[in-house]
């Protein structure tokens, strides 16, 4: 059969471990096959991030402003262990961390939903997405380490040289400190895309802070959501019969765990990083989430919501089986071709973004699965496939 075109290419960016792994089957045994894959390539392999002072970081983010679609592979943010590992020049940032920052924009997170995989939550009826802030906060901080006594302050220096200081702390002994930022206008672009896809999505969207004792920071979130919901969202969502919900963060995680689901879930970017996982890993894997970063200009960039994983990765290195779960790592590639579709009118690789995930889905639901969900599906005696066996059989069934 002849292959489906591709128009204009979507950036692909290569990432480390056990997802590169998965990222070469994948391409080889579900999309090579049926589509004449045209992308622009970026390795954002710890190694060649290292050699390029991470550069290549930026190139793909700016990469992605210009063709708008990206599809990234899961990537290691270095930590002291990974410095000797890996001989880095420095402990490189985040790399999801730069190109939030140079997109900004919101992540938006769902679970795969799939007959047979219950959530752990019993009351979780129908899926939940958090909306996760793309910009600042720890990611884009600054850390020092306090060697002794003395002061720490913030100082903002206006541009016509008057300064406003804050005392930090007043140090007796050794310690640590961290400076975070953000910027009203991508708190803007937050809300703005978290109310805009609440109606587009006909659901209930929550948000949550710390306000109570983050008095100007996380209130500023606040403020800021209410006052665009005020002017621009309010009589909307009253057209379409959904609600804006405000509370603090320890309440929303209360009011979660006894919910149905069905809604948005907005978050800072740090709470919607690890809110994330835990909502994964409730309707059943880390591996069953989708995740998109949608900015304001109209770029996407799609990935899996978990990370590298490392373990499985060193036992391939031994040449000892593995049965990693590659369903999110599929499905960033079905969202991101879809979307590429969909911007240049190409309706034969919509439909086999769509075939694809189908193929995945009915896979799992015919009781073929990789170990992670065998432990806990509800399907009888299902046959446990190891990595590579899984994609083939999704394979197959495409």
């Amino acid at each position: 059969m002849e292959k489906i075109k591709m128009t204009t290419p979507l950036v692909e960016m290569d990432g480390d471990e056990m997802t590169r792994i998965l990222w070469k089957m994948i391409k080889e045994e579900l999309l090579e096959p049926y589509i004449d894959l045209n992308t622009e390539y970026y390795d954002l392999g710890l190694e060649h991030r290292n050699e390029t002072n991470d550069q290549v970081t930026v190139d793909s983010a700016l990469a992605t402003k210009k063709y708008k679609v990206a599809v990234k592979c899961a990537t290691i943010t270095p930590n002291a262990a990974r410095m000797d590992e890996y001989n880095l020049k420095e402990m490189w940032k985040s790399p999801n961390g730069t190109i939030r920052a140079i997109l900004d924009g919101t992540v938006f997170r769902a679970p795969i939903v799939v007959k047979g995989i219950e959530p752990c939550v019993k009351n979780w009826k129908k899926p939940i997405t958090i909306a996760r802030h793309a910009y600042g906060d720890v990611y884009k901080g600054s850390e020092m380490k306090i060697p002794g006594a003395g002061k720490v302050e913030l100082v903002y220096t206006a541009e016509d040289g008057t300064q406003t200081k804050e005392l930090v702390h007043e140090f007796d002994g050794p310690g640590i400190v961290q400076g975070m930022h953000n910027l009203n206008k991508s708190i803007e672009s937050f809300a703005r895309s978290c109310f805009s896809y609440a109606l587009d999505t006909k659901q209930d969207l929550w948000f949550a802070t710390k306000d109570t004792i983050s008095k100007k920071y996380d209130h500023t979130f606040k403020d800021i959501f209410q006052e665009i919901y005020d002017a621009e969202f309010d009589e909307k969502f009253k057209a379409a019969g959904i609600e804006y919900f405000y509370t603090l963060i320890d309440d929303a995680v209360a009011r979660v765990m006894k919910s149905a689901g069905g809604y948005i879930w907005a978050c800072k970017n740090y709470d919607g990083d690890v809110m994330s996982d835990m909502v994964s890993s409730a309707f059943g894997s880390l591996a069953m989430m989708t995740s998109v970063l949608v900015s304001p200009e109209g770029y996407y960039e799609y990935e899996a919501a978990h990370g590298t994983v490392q373990r499985h990765y060193y036992k391939h290195l031994k040449g000892e089986e593995t049965s990693t779960n590659s369903v999110a790592t599929i499905f960033a590639w079905t969202g991101a071709l879809r979307k590429r579709g969909e911007l240049d009118g190409n309706k034969e690789l919509m439909e086999f973004a769509d075939r694809l995930e189908k193929a995945t889905i009915d896979t799992i639901e015919s009781g073929e699965m990789t170990k992670d969900l065998a432990l806990i599906t509800t399907i009888e005696n299902p046959t446990v496939l190891n990595t590579e066996g899984f994609i083939k059989a999704i394979a197959k069934r495409l």
